[in-house]
């Protein structure tokens, strides 16, 4: 990590003719790719660091050509020279998915939501516009065989995993059927091909766009369904219509024509299918072969978002086995199969969460009379109390959890406490059990282990609405109060 921010600062040195004031590692997102705030005298930059150098290029060419155009994408100010970082224009750190959530489903929300919609039109028509396809990070086009592959995402990583028996041939027929059906559009222009509400950063109180470099030739109507149907975002029907309109009249309007909507809502809906497939399939990877808990939890939110979609819009094409096959994964027996355990009024159980100093306190003592409970040492990840500008902050505080997530292995480490405890959760809330404890230990119970005793907390409180309660040993002496919730 210190590598690369040597590496940033000389470039910012060598490029911009002055000294970083600061570099601080933003949290990563769910690439090998690596972000990073610039801090100048004069303004501050995003710093990007990649090593695959061929996405660099794709990411910097389209953004030149988009830029060219007067579309909302960052300004690209300059690379190193083996082109492994880049620095841009900084757009801040609220999203539209940000926005959403810190306001809620309100008038301003939706015309934040109409207004991106009508700037992804613009650019797909604008930026399609004497654009090199052969600067594409992957295929040229989303054509059959990228819809195929998304297909067949989805088949292997989510379907195939509930081991329910079905025709393989049939299904593999209706995959060629419905790819050979949204394959021949009318419109095709430049397609985004992850365009949701996280990737629209909003400066201003205008949208801007990032992380497009995996775009290509195909059709608008899949970047309009990727945000409208994000299941995050939980949009109702009527903003779903409503959105989808006022992204159609964008269009008439860039295009000078009328397009046939007919047609175009048609597909739209099988797109709308495509994403929400594709989407499980990345959920089942991540989830049920990486058993990362946060894409886990997420599984039931897709299905219910595609249960609504199949008891209420037509693919408009006739596919026996595959509508057959979404019927049963959306089925309640199927949902409940990813649902979580929740804690009910009368749930007796309590979560003990302890933080302690291996050195300094030693083992806690067990909160039930059944001792047991879990202990995780956690000096097997690098320690922030090494540096002095953590020495007398812990592990709530901002810049603490800013290190450990994005400089440390804490990320997996508090990964596989989740799905150890959660087997144990998961039977004591069955079994009516009343207590269980868990502990983590680290050098001076300040840092580290307050870290992943808050963090644990917070997951069991979302996923199974059980009470906890926080015991910082070492930071309690000092006059912190215990924490239940």
């Amino acid at each position: 990590m210190q590598k690369i921010i040597t590496a940033i600062q000389q470039l910012v040195t060598d490029k911009l003719y002055t000294e970083p004031t600061d570099i601080t590692p933003l949290q990563q997102s769910g690439s090998d790719r690596r972000y990073f705030r610039v801090t100048t005298p004069v303004q501050s930059y995003m710093a990007t660091w990649g090593l695959n150098v061929k996405e660099n290029r794709t990411f910097i060419y389209f953004s030149k050509h988009f830029k060219s155009k007067g579309l909302p994408v960052p300004e690209i100010y300059c690379t190193n020279e083996d082109e492994t970082i880049y620095l841009q224009e900084d757009f801040g750190d609220e999203s539209l998915l940000n926005r959403l959530e810190t306001l809620g489903h309100v008038e301003e929300a939706k015309q934040l939501f109409k207004d991106s919609l009508h700037e992804l039109a613009r650019l797909q028509v604008l930026g399609h516009d004497e654009l090199d396809y052969t600067n594409c990070l992957t295929a040229k086009e989303f054509g059959k065989q990228a819809i195929s592959s998304d297909l067949l995402y989805f088949k292997y990583y989510f379907l195939d995993t509930l081991k329910t028996p079905y025709d393989k041939q049939a299904m593999l027929d209706d995959f060629e059927a419905l790819a050979n059906y949204l394959t021949h559009t009318e419109y095709k222009f430049f397609m985004f091909r992850d365009f949701q509400s996280r990737n629209i950063m909003l400066r201003d109180n205008k949208p801007h766009f990032i992380d497009y470099q995996g775009g290509m030739k195909g059709a608008p109507q899949y970047d309009a369904a990727s945000m409208i149907w994000q299941a995050r975002a939980e949009l109702s029907d009527d903003w779903k219509k409503e959105l989808l309109d006022g992204y159609m009249d964008s269009l008439d309007e860039i295009l000078g024509q009328k397009i046939d909507r007919y047609t175009f809502v048609g597909q739209y809906y099988g797109y709308v299918l495509i994403r929400l497939l594709q989407v499980l399939g990345a959920y089942g990877f991540r989830g049920l072969f990486e058993r990362k808990a946060q894409f886990l939890t997420s599984i039931p939110l897709a299905l219910r978002n595609l249960k609504w979609f199949i008891e209420n819009r037509s693919m408009g094409i006739n596919t026996p086995e595959f509508k057959r096959m979404l019927q049963y994964i959306v089925s309640d027996e199927v949902i409940a199969q990813f649902e979580p355990q929740q804690a009910i009024a009368e749930t007796p159980l309590t979560v003990h969460l302890n933080s302690f100093s291996y050195l300094k306190t030693g083992y806690p003592t067990p909160e039930s009379d059944n001792g047991g409970g879990y202990v995780f040492d956690c000096r097997g990840i690098l320690n922030p109390g090494r540096i002095d500008a953590y020495k007398t902050q812990t592990g709530r505080d901002k810049d603490v959890i800013d290190y450990l997530e994005q400089n440390t292995k804490m990320p997996d480490f508090i990964n596989n406490v989740f799905n150890i405890v959660d087997i144990s959760v998961e039977d004591y809330l069955k079994r009516g059990f009343e207590n269980l404890t868990i502990n983590f230990g680290c050098t001076g119970g300040q840092h580290r282990s307050v870290y992943a005793a808050e963090q644990t907390a917070r997951h069991l409180r979302n996923k199974y609405k059980v009470k906890t309660v926080v015991h910082h040993i070492e930071q309690e002496k000092k006059g912190w109060v215990n924490e239940t919730y």
